[in-house]
C-alpha cells in the first residue's frame, strides 16, 4: 500500500522557521503527500511553495488548547481559508468535553463549520484527556457539528493516536465522517495498522521516513 496519499506532512512546532516550512513543502512535493499541516502564519509561504503540486494546505485553529470561544475559532478558520488553506484542523473545547457538555462541544464545531462551509473541517478531540465515554461523546458531537474528519490528537497533549481510539471512533462515526490518526505514528507498520483500524488520514512529522519504510524519530 502506498502511504503517501494518507499523509498530512506536519510541522506545528512553535520554533519552525520559514526555511523549515520550505523544506517541509519540498518533501511534500517530492513524495506526493496529501497535504502539509502548518501553523496559520505560514499559509502564504506554503501556498507559494506548493503551487501547481496538487498538495493541499491544512492548518490549525484554536490550537493546541482549544480554549477560546467558538466565535474566535470561526474567525481564525475563515481568515486561514481566505489566506489559502484548503483544510482546517480545529481543537474542541476540551473542558466542555470533560464536563460532558456535548451541546457546547457541538456548538463549538458548528461555529467553525458555518465559517468555512466549503472547506474540509477536521475536529481534534484530544483523546489522551478523555475517558471512553467522553471519547464517544466528543466524536458524536463533532459529527453532529459538521466535521468531515474526527481527529485523535494535537501532538501537544500527553499522548497521541492509539489503535483502540481509532477503532472506537470508527464505531461511533459509522461512516458519517472520516478519521485522522495523529501523533505517535512512528513506522510504516503503525501507519498500516491505523488505516486498518479505520483511519483515512495520518498526521505525522515523520512522513518521509514512513514512505521509506524506516522508523521515524521523536516528534508529532
Amino acid at each position: 500500500m502506498k502511504l503517501a496519499p494518507y499523509i498530512d506532512h506536519t510541522l506545528l512546532k512553535p520554533t519552525a522557521t520559514a526555511g523549515d516550512i520550505q523544506k517541509l513543502c519540498a518533501e511534500a512535493r517530492e513524495h506526493s503527500f496529501y497535504a502539509v499541516c502548518i501553523n496559520p502564519v505560514f499559509i502564504p509561504l506554503a501556498k507559494a511553495e506548493l503551487e501547481g503540486s496538487g498538495v493541499k494546505i491544512a492548518t490549525v485553529c484554536g490550537f493546541p488548547l482549544g480554549a477560546v470561544s467558538p466565535d474566535q475559532k470561526a474567525v481564525e478558520a475563515r481568515l486561514s481559508v481566505e489566506a489559502g488553506a484548503d483544510e482546517v484542523d480545529m481543537v474542541i473545547h476540551i473542558g466542555a468535553a470533560l464536563a460532558n457538555d456535548w451541546d457546547a462541544v457541538q456548538a463549538d464545531v458548528r461555529a467553525v463549520r458555518r465559517a468555512i462551509p466549503d472547506s474540509v473541517l477536521k475536529v481534534i478531540i484530544e483523546t489522551c484527556y478523555l475517558n471512553e465515554d467522553q471519547k464517544r461523546g466528543a466524536t458524536e458531537a463533532a459529527v453532529l457539528g459538521g466535521a468531515d474528519f474526527v481527529k485523535t490528537s494535537t501532538g501537544f497533549g500527553t499522548g497521541g493516536a492509539t489503535l483502540d481510539d481509532v477503532r472506537l471512533m470508527a464505531q461511533v462515526i459509522a461512516g458519517r465522517a472520516q478519521i485522522k490518526a495523529a501523533g505517535g505514528v512512528r513506522s510504516a507498520q503503525d501507519a498500516l495498522d491505523m488505516i486498518e483500524a479505520g483511519a483515512t488520514r495520518l498526521g505525522t512529522s515523520g512522513g518521509v521516513a514512513l514512505v521509506a519504510g524506516e522508523q521515524s524519530g521523536e516528534g508529532y
